[in-house]
């Protein structure tokens, strides 16, 4: 390899410092050339740096030849460096390039150079420290902190031009250029004369035009913009229109169609499997991310077609269906009415919300399949799988579960490993065990069919190479799937040995059912079928409908890669993803969502919490994982509701529309703008714009910024304005409070608008309080209009949110931090044991598979209940037939919804024993709290009134038992009695 660099050329330093990372993995020659020198034959311009392979190929982009030398020395790529890479790229080089063009060839200096820079220095301090990483993409340096060090590098040597408020930026940058690599690159590319060694490079360059816009970053925007004279009358001119500016409303359509001439998009959220309940994070990834994209299309009057739908056939779903005792069927009507009753609460617009077991999935599946077929795209191969002698049947991955060949977990399955997430093939577990019947299968052939994915490869890079250039695939889905091609594509197993799932319509394969990833990503048109009849103008007509489709990024092969290779090969004209929206990873506090430890917000849950939908929902798309893995955190859900919605949103909105009622009877009154006022309008206008462009790119999270950065704006100009003060004064005064109160609860209208696809009842209860027009409520233009016209008469105004407490956040968050269920394995038994008489016993937990046996259970007992052990077990600890209690398993039978009878109990004629530990959950537990504060109220009464002692010792005794069945509940060892000392 050879490496061609120039003395002065700013990409040199990048591509030297990752060259010495690589040193010894590769013979690499470094040539010095200069900036006029044409290296690369077929380019017009000369270009360094450049890199030429062994293979006569060359490197040419500064980010593709530290790529390169990375991946040399071993780096494992990641999403996160992508992220930062393009923002490298679309964000931080022309505000760079403006910076050194200004500070080097015309001989500026301090905020003239800093000034265009400035937002992106302060994007990386933030992402730095709340990351509290020392590297951009984590604990060790990646190809991000090369790159994004080599361009900053000629500027920040200087100190006047590294701030030192930022102090995150300052350490990162200091850890870096200490470094030997980079040192080499630096004294090799501007030869200790600082930042002014890059002027003959820069002289040459054209001059670049100040940034436009700005730098997307995630923190709260605290400076006004500088506008032109001409962006503040389009602004006072889009205003005067009022709602006359308005287009007409697009009359409603049942079924929703595409309309020739008109934007057609049609939206699809992940299907979510049946078998569970959705936590916050499968919310969020998925269908909340939708629905704001579907509220804002139809605000844009665009056609909008948004749909979901239970995810239904599957190993999933019979493994749930045998733990409940249920059919696959009974299993799906459950669970679907349950994710439907949750998305309902959680105040999704779905047009329609479907499920996969339906005719119309079969009759679309199949005929995809036989397509495919004949057009020689489907293969058969025999596959090695593990098969249940006693069970007599095939086991699907799911039905399997043995030692982790990588990590040696004792409960992994036959798909993957949970704890160190390999995925695995079912025949390499190590002891591996049918979970059904617990015995050792054996290993079986099978015939199975394949889809032939590498005979559709090329057919997939051209569409690929159509429809990702000016799309909004989001960066992690256009690397995950460039990943895959990179490897190359493999034939892919279609069917599996289950009963549950659609049929394969071929001549022996009767007995097996397509894999449910083959068709679950169907479901969208079988879904969107059984809504209409007319499904095939939007699923078969790619020229007139936009795609949108939103999941987590573990959905992206699937989405980008399976079912479009699926579609192409059955030579259909189906309508194929135009936009491929994938999130990251939502955890819980420091850890993951778990069910069966009891650990995070579930859906059904959500709900019983006391807060409202809308603050969820902020809350969500808030911290919404767009770039990196996210965390959701009670605290922070307390500051941002608190400060955020209460204190700026809320405040803001609701001052507006008192002062309307308190000071001008209800009505609007008279506004006369000032140039201040005008400049108010501009700026509203620049941040309104920006919110459309971010929605545009499915930018939600930022565009939620946008929302709150228009309420500071209000915020600040009423408290400037003093409206309260100026009401007292003179006629002039009095208009002046009225023009501030006029253009203040315009905003407020504006916001209640742009919040629409946030929060849409606490968008529907501010239009009703200011009584806000049909048209105005139903479409947001790109312009600011005056929608509360002067005599407008708005409505009751009362506060949109409360504030949360600490103590109400912390009772919340031990709820649900899994605290007690960790304590006791998952599981609290109820015993109730009494003289002559057979007793049940039941668990209660939420992972039954801990149990497998009643001796697990018993040694259970006996290590957290030694007491109520020692008399179930008899004196010496165990359960022989000579002890008191003959136990014997009963049957599994469901007594609600946590709660299984594991076995019963033959009490012999002794004296009666009743010894009773509640049963508990979340809810249980609230109420025994609420028990004890309230008997703690009335200890206090009876004190404060002296009453008589043994009547309080008796309320005393009642809470100190209270308490002690709190601690119980919560897996705590109970408080022992505080005694006074005698003095």
């Amino acid at each position: 390899m050879r490496l061609f660099v120039s003395e002065g050329a700013p990409g040199s330093l990048p591509v030297l410092a990752a060259a010495g990372r690589a040193r010894g993995r590769a013979e690499l020659l470094i040539s010095t050339v200069g900036p006029e020198e044409c290296v690369v034959p077929f380019l017009t311009q000369p270009k360094v740096p450049v890199l030429q392979l062994d293979s006569g190929n060359y490197l040419f982009s500064t980010s593709s030849i530290c790529r390169y030398f990375f991946l040399l020395s071993g780096w494992e790529q990641d999403d996160l460096t992508n992220q930062w890479l393009e923002w490298e790229a679309t964000e931080l080089q022309p505000a760079l390039s403006a910076a050194l063009y200004y500070l080097v060839v015309q001989g500026k200096k301090g905020e003239d150079v800093l000034g265009p820079v400035r937002r992106a220095l302060k994007h990386i301090d933030y992402s730095l420290s709340r990351q509290n990483c020392p590297f951009l993409a984590g604990e060790t340096e990646s190809l991000a902190d090369i790159v994004l060090w080599g361009a900053l590098y000629p500027l920040l040597q200087d100190p006047a031009y590294l701030p030192e408020e930022l102090g995150s930026l300052c350490s990162w940058f200091q850890t870096l250029s200490t470094q030997e690599p980079c040192q080499r690159a630096a004294e090799t590319v501007l030869k200790q004369q600082g930042v002014l060694a890059l002027r003959p490079y820069l002289q040459k360059q054209p001059q670049p035009s100040p940034p436009n816009g700005r730098a997307v970053t995630n923190e709260p925007e605290e400076e006004l913009a500088t506008l032109s004279e001409e962006e503040i009358t389009m602004a006072v001119t889009a205003w005067e229109k009022g709602l006359g500016g308005l287009p007409p409303l697009r009359p409603p359509q049942n079924p929703v169609l595409p309309m020739a001439g008109e934007r057609n998009v049609l939206i699809t959220s992940a299907l979510p499997y049946v078998n569970n309940v959705p936590h916050l994070g499968n919310i969020i990834g998925c269908v909340l991310s939708a629905d704001v994209f579907a509220r804002y299309s139809r605000l844009r009057q665009w056609n909008t077609l948004y749909l979901c739908g239970t995810d239904e056939y599957g190993t999933a779903t019979e493994t749930k269906a045998m733990e409940e005792g249920l059919t696959p069927q009974e299993i799906c009507d459950k669970y679907h009415a349950i994710h439907a009753d949750i998305y309902r609460w959680f105040n999704i617009s779905f047009d329609t919300f479907g499920r996969t077991t339906t005719p119309q999935q079969t009759k679309i599946t199949q005929d995809i399949f036989r397509r495919l077929l004949t057009r020689g795209f489907v293969l058969q191969d025999t596959v090695e799988q593990l098969h249940c002698e006693k069970c007599a049947r095939f086991l699907a991955d799911r039905f399997v579960e043995g030692v982790c060949p990588f990590c040696g977990y004792e409960e992994a399955r036959g798909d993957q490993c949970d704890k160190c997430g390999k995925l695995i093939n079912a025949i390499e577990l190590k002891k591996p065990q049918c979970k059904v019947c617990r015995s050792c299968p054996v290993v079986k052939s099978s015939q199975h069919l394949f889809l032939d994915l590498p005979k559709l490869e090329t057919r997939l890079e051209e569409w690929l190479g159509k429809t990702l250039p000016g799309s909004d695939w989001t960066p992690n889905s256009r690397f995950i799937i460039r990943s895959w091609l990179r490897d190359g594509l493999k034939p892919r197993c279609i069917t599996r040995d289950l009963k549950w799932g659609t049929p394969v319509p071929l001549e022996g394969f009767e007995d097996k059912v397509f894999y449910v990833w083959f068709d679950a990503t169907i479901g969208y048109l079988s879904i969107t079928a059984n809504y209409t009849d007319q499904w095939e103008r939007w699923w078969k007509n790619p020229e007139q409908v936009d795609l949108y489709q939103f999941m987590a990024k573990d959905n992206v092969p699937f989405h980008g890669l399976v079912f479009p290779c699926s579609a192409l090969g059955a030579e259909d004209n189906y309508t194929l993803v135009s936009h491929l929206i994938a999130t990251e990873y939502l955890n819980y506090e420091d850890g993951k969502f778990s069910k069966s430890r009891g650990v995070g917000v579930f859906g059904d849950m959500a709900q019983d919490t006391g807060i409202p939908a809308d603050i969820w929902r902020f809350y969500l798309l808030y911290i919404r994982p767009e770039g990196q893995d996210s965390a959701f955190s009670w605290t922070d859900l307390l500051l941002k509701n608190n400060s955020e919605l209460l204190n700026n949103l809320g405040n803001f909105i609701n001052r507006a529309g008192m002062f309307v009622s308190k000071f001008f009877g209800g009505y609007v009154p008279e506004m006369v703008l000032t140039p201040d006022d005008q400049r108010l309008l501009a700026h509203v206008t620049l941040e309104l714009r920006h919110y459309h462009q971010l929605l545009e790119k499915v930018r939600i999270r930022d565009a939620l910024r946008s929302i709150l950065t228009i309420s500071r704006h209000g915020n600040q100009y009423i408290q400037v304005n003093e409206p309260w003060k100026w009401i007292k004064g003179t006629e002039a005064d009095r208009q002046r409070a009225g023009t501030v109160t006029g253009l203040a609860v315009n905003i407020a209208a504006l916001l209640s608008v742009m919040l629409q696809p946030y929060m849409p009842s606490v968008s529907a209860t501010i239009q009703a309080q200011l009584q806000l027009s049909p048209p105005a409520c139903s479409v947001l233009l790109t312009n600011f209009l005056c929608t509360l016209p002067a005599g407008h008469q708005i409505g009751t105004v009362s506060p949109l949110f409360q504030k949360l407490e600490n103590d109400q956040i912390e009772s919340l968050r031990q709820r649900f931090g899994g605290g007690q269920v960790r304590k006791l394995k998952t599981a609290v038994v109820s015993l109730s044991i009494s003289h002559g008489v057979t007793s049940l016993v039941s668990l209660s937990s939420p992972d039954l598979s801990l149990f497998p046996s009643l001796t697990l259970l018993l040694l259970h007992l006996q290590f957290f209940f030694p007491i109520l052990a020692r008399r179930v077990l008899g004196a010496k600890g165990n359960h022989s037939p000579g002890n008191i209690y003959n136990w014997r398993l009963g049957s599994f039978m469901a007594t609600g919804s946590n709660s299984v009878v594991l076995f019963q109990a033959k009490v012999s004629p002794k004296p009666a024993v009743v010894d009773t530990v509640a049963a508990t959950g979340p809810q249980q537990i609230q109420m025994l709290m609420d028990e004890v504060t309230k008997q703690g109220n009335i200890v206090r009464e009876l004190k404060a009134q002296k009453a008589d002692k043994n009547q309080i010792a008796a309320e005393v005794a009642k809470l100190l038992d209270l308490k002690k069945q709190l601690s119980l509940a919560e897996g705590k060892p109970p408080e022992a009695p505080k005694c006074k000392k005698k003095k």
